[in-house]
C-alpha cells in the first residue's frame, strides 16, 4: 500500500511529498506551504475539465463507430459532412501567424537532429544532453555507414584500412561544406594555419590556398600558426577540425587531423512519456529527480567500462578565438525540452479531495516546471535556455479544444509558480487524427507559446486504425507509409506550420529512425525529411545524431521551406482516406507472417515494460533486427491485430497460438538477461504474456487504442508481486 501525507485537501504519496519539499522546492523562492495550496486549487479547477475532454474523445468515437456500422457504402461526402456535424472536423480559423517570442536559436534559427531519451535513465539522459557535439570518425568507424567490404571489417582491434576509409569520407565532407580554392581538396592538405583571419591550407605540392568562402571560418583554438582546432560553419551548424600530430590518428594524417567534430543534436527531448515506464510515486520521483539534476546541472552517472569506472556529467561549453581575435564560447550541450504525459492517464501519486487519482499530465506540468525554475534562476553551472524559456512537449492531444486546455494549464502553472506569461513554451505533437485534421486551429490555440510541431507515424497510425476500426480490415503495416492518408498527413503538417508562421520561430519536425544499427540505410532515407521541409527529425542515439547532422549540411532547409510556403494546397480530404483493404485477398501465409511480426514485437516490448519497467529499448524483431520500441510502436501493432481479429482476417485461436509461439522466441532472444522473466514457462501466470493478450483481445475497447491503461495496471501488478510497491 502507498503511504500518503495529508496536505490540505490532497493526499500526496509520502516519497513524492518528501522529494518536492526537500529537493525540488528549496532554491526556487517558493514556500512549500504556498506551493501545495496553489497546486490543490489548480487540481480542483482543472481536473474536472481534463476528465470531460477525455470523455468527449469516447463520445465522438462511439458516434464514428455507429456511422460506419450504418454506412457500409463508405460515401466520402456523407462521411465528411457527418464529421463536421459532430464537431470532429472544426471550422478553420482565419489566417494568422504565431507570435511566440523568447525562443532559443537552436529552435528558431538552426536546423539539426533531435534526440528523444528516457529521462529516468541518468546515463542515457547525460549522453543525450552531451550529444550536441560528436566525433564523425567514431560514428563512421563504428557503424555500417562505412562498408565492411574490401578488408574494411570492424573488429576487436583497429583496422587501418577501415580507418583510411573513414578519413577519406571526412575529407570529402570538408570539401563539400568548406571547399578550398584552386579546386584543391582537404585530402591534399599537409598543414593548416591562420593568416590575417583567413584559413590557409598548404598542399602537398607546397601551394597555399584559402577557403573558397572565407566566411565559413568562424574561429580556432590554439595559436594561429599551429592551431589545435579550426571551427567552420555551414547552414548554421558548426564543424571542428581537430589537429594533434601526436594522436594515434593524427600521426597518420598529413595535416595532423585526429578527428572532425560535428555539431549534432541541437535539441533533446527528455522524456517522461512514451519511453518511460512510470506508474506510481516511486517511478515519478525517479523521473523528476533526474530532471532536477539536469536543471541544476549536478546529475551524474557512473558505470564500468573495462577495468575503469567512468563518471559522466554535463559537458562544459566549448571555447574558441574568433577570426577577429576575441574569445567566445559555444554551448557544449543540447538544448533540452521535457516531454510531459498527455491528458489521458491519472496516477495514484496524488489523490484529490474525493480520493480520486489526479491527472498525470497536470502533475507532470506542475512538477517539471517547478524544477525548471532552478535553471531559470541560475542554480547550476549552465543555463539551458539563454532566453529564459522552459520547453515542454505535450503529446497525444485530440483537436484544438484539448490544445487550448493545455494552454490554460500552462497559464495556471505560470501563475502558481510566479513565472512570466509564456515562459512555458509548448511543443504540439501532431500524432492523433483529430489534431491532424484541425492542425491550424491547434496551432492557433497556443499561438503565443508554440515552438514545435512534428509528425509521428506510429502513434498517428495507431489512432487512424482505432478511429476507423469499424470501417473494415486495415491494410498491412508495411503498406501504411505509402498510403494516401499518411502522405497527406506528412505534407499537411509542414504546410500548416509554414502558413502559420512557424519558420524562424519554431521547429517543424519529423519522426524517429527506429533501426539504430542500420545507419547506412538511415543516411539514404532520412535526408528525405529535410526535402519535405522539416528543420528537425528524431534520431535514436548520439551516433545517429552525428550522421544525420550531415544531411543538414547537404540541404539548406530554409531554402526548402521558402519554396514550400508558396504551396497553398489543402490536404484534409486525403487525410480522411482511411486505410482499409476493401477486398482483401491475402494468402494465409501472408496473414500469418503479419501476425508473427506483430505478436513478436508486442511481446518483446511488453515483457520488458511490465516485468522490468523498461519503457524504451532496442528489441530484436522476428528477423533479429534491433528496433527501437516504445508505446507508440506497441499501439500500432496491437491495434492492427485487434482490427484483423475483429474483421475475421484471423481467428482468436490463431492469434493466441501465434502469441504462444512467439513468446518462446522472445524468451530465447532474452535468455542472456539475468533479470528476464520467461513467459512460456507458465502462460497463465505470466503477467507480461497476459498483458500482451489484453492489448489485442481488448484492443477495440481501449481509449483511442492507447496501451497505457493495460500497461500501467499490469506493471503495478508485477511490482506488487515482486514486493517493490511503495511502502
Amino acid at each position: 500500500m502507498t503511504s500518503y501525507v495529508k496536505v490540505g485537501k490532497l493526499q500526496v504519496a509520502a516519497n513524492l511529498y518528501e522529494f518536492i519539499n526537500a529537493e525540488a522546492i528549496p532554491g526556487t523562492g517558493i514556500s512549500a506551504g504556498e506551493f501545495w495550496l496553489r497546486f490543490q486549487d489548480l487540481v480542483t479547477e482543472l481536473a474536472p475539465e481534463n476528465k470531460r475532454l477525455v470523455e468527449k474523445r469516447e463520445e465522438l468515437q462511439k458516434q464514428i463507430n455507429q456511422w460506419h456500422q450504418q454506412h457500409r457504402d463508405g460515401d466520402f461526402e456523407k462521411y465528411k459532412a457527418f464529421l463536421e456535424e459532430i464537431g470532429y472536423i472544426e471550422e478553420e480559423v482565419e489566417e494568422f501567424e504565431v507570435t511566440t517570442t523568447g525562443v532559443d536559436a537552436e529552435i528558431a534559427k538552426q536546423a539539426g537532429p533531435q534526440l528523444v531519451v528516457p529521462v529516468n535513465n541518468a546515463r542515457y539522459a547525460l549522453n543525450a544532453a552531451n550529444a550536441r557535439w560528436g566525433s564523425l570518425y567514431d560514428a563512421l568507424y563504428g557503424t555500417d555507414a562505412i562498408s565492411e567490404e574490401e578488408g574494411c571489417e570492424r573488429g576487436s582491434s583497429f583496422n587501418p584500412l577501415r580507418g583510411q576509409k573513414v578519413i577519406e569520407f571526412g575529407k570529402k565532407f570538408l570539401d563539400s561544406i568548406a571547399p578550398l580554392n584552386a579546386e584543391a581538396s582537404h585530402g591534399e592538405v599537409r598543414k593548416y594555419r591562420l593568416v590575417n583571419g583567413h584559413l590557409m591550407a598548404t598542399l602537398r605540392n607546397d601551394q597555399e590556398v584559402d577557403l573558397m568562402e572565407t566566411s565559413k571560418l568562424v574561429g580556432y583554438r590554439g595559436d594561429e600558426v599551429d592551431p589545435e582546432a579550426i571551427l567552420l560553419q555551414n547552414h548554421g551548424l558548426h564543424v571542428e577540425i581537430q589537429i594533434d600530430r601526436e594522436h594515434p590518428i593524427g600521426k597518420t594524417d598529413e595535416a595532423g587531423v585526429k578527428d572532425i567534430l560535428i555539431e549534432a543534436a541541437l535539441t533533446t527531448i527528455m522524456d517522461c512519456e512514451d519511453s518511460v515506464a512510470a506508474v506510481d510515486a516511486e517511478d515519478k520521483v525517479e523521473v523528476y529527480r533526474n530532471w532536477l539534476g539536469l536543471m541544476k546541472c549536478d546529475l551524474t552517472a557512473s558505470f564500468n567500462k573495462g577495468e575503469k569506472t567512468i563518471t559522466r556529467t554535463l559537458a562544459p561549453d566549448r571555447e574558441y578565438t574568433a577570426v577577429a581575435g576575441t574569445p567566445f564560447t559555444l554551448r557544449g550541450r543540447s538544448l533540452m525540452f521535457v516531454r510531459n504525459v498527455g491528458h489521458l492517464m491519472t496516477i495514484n501519486a496524488v489523490l484529490d479531495e474525493n480520493g480520486q487519482e489526479v491527472p498525470e499530465g497536470i502533475l507532470d506540468g506542475v512538477i517539471t516546471s517547478l524544477i525548471a525554475i532552478h535553471n531559470l534562476k541560475g542554480n547550476g553551472l549552465y543555463k539551458n535556455s539563454t532566453e529564459d524559456s522552459v520547453y515542454i512537449v505535450k503529446p497525444k492531444m485530440h483537436g484544438s479544444e484539448e490544445v487550448a486546455f493545455a494552454n490554460k494549464l500552462f497559464n495556471r502553472i505560470e501563475d502558481i509558480l510566479e513565472l512570466n506569461r509564456y515562459t512555458l513554451k509548448i511543443g504540439v505533437m501532431d500524432e492523433e487524427r483529430r489534431t491532424s485534421l484541425n492542425l491550424k486551429n491547434c496551432i492557433h490555440a497556443v499561438k503565443e507559446r508554440i515552438v514545435f510541431i512534428n509528425t509521428g507515424f506510429l502513434d498517428r497510425t495507431g489512432d487512424e486504425m482505432h478511429t476507423s476500426m469499424e470501417a473494415g480490415p486495415m491494410i498491412r503495416k508495411h503498406e501504411m507509409k505509402s498510403s494516401t492518408w499518411l502522405q497527406a498527413y506528412e505534407k499537411s503538417n509542414v504546410a500548416n506550420g509554414l502558413s502559420s508562421g512557424l519558420q524562424g520561430r519554431a521547429q517543424i519536425g519529423k519522426g524517429m529512425w527506429a533501426m539504430p544499427d542500420l545507419m547506412a540505410e538511415m543516411m539514404k532515407q532520412k535526408i528525405g525529411q529535410l526535402h519535405a521541409g522539416a528543420n528537425t527529425a528524431w534520431v535514436p542515439s548520439p551516433t545517429a545524431a552525428v550522421l544525420h547532422a550531415l544531411h543538414y549540411h547537404e540541404v539548406n532547409v530554409t531554402s526548402i521551406q521558402n519554396e514550400l510556403v508558396k504551396i497553398t494546397k489543402k490536404y484534409q480530404d486525403d487525410i480522411l482516406d482511411y486505410p482499409v483493404a476493401n477486398e482483401p485477398n491475402w494468402e494465409s501465409d501472408d496473414i500469418q507472417r503479419e501476425l508473427n511480426n506483430n505478436a513478436q514485437g508486442i511481446l518483446g516490448y511488453v515483457v520488458r515494460w511490465v516485468e522490468q519497467g523498461i519503457g524504451c529499448s532496442k528489441v530484436p524483431d522476428i528477423n533479429n533486427v534491433g528496433l527501437m520500441e516504445d508505446r507508440a510502436t506497441l499501439r500500432i501493432s496491437s491495434q492492427h491485430v485487434a482490427n484483423w481479429l475483429y474483421h475475421g482476417i484471423c481467428s482468436g485461436e490463431q492469434v493466441l497460438e501465434t502469441l504462444k509461439r512467439m513468446a518462446k522466441i522472445v524468451d530465447k532472444q532474452n535468455a542472456a538477461d539475468p533479470n528476464y522473466q520467461p513467459m512460456a514457462n507458465d502462460f497463465n501466470n505470466s503477467i507480461a504474456f497476459q498483458a500482451a493478450c489484453e492489448l489485442i483481445f481488448e484492443g477495440r475497447q481501449q481509449p483511442s487504442g492507447y496501451t497505457e491503461p493495460i500497461l500501467h495496471r499490469r506493471r503495478l501488478e508485477a511490482k506488487a508481486k515482486a514486493g517493490s510497491t511503495v511502502k
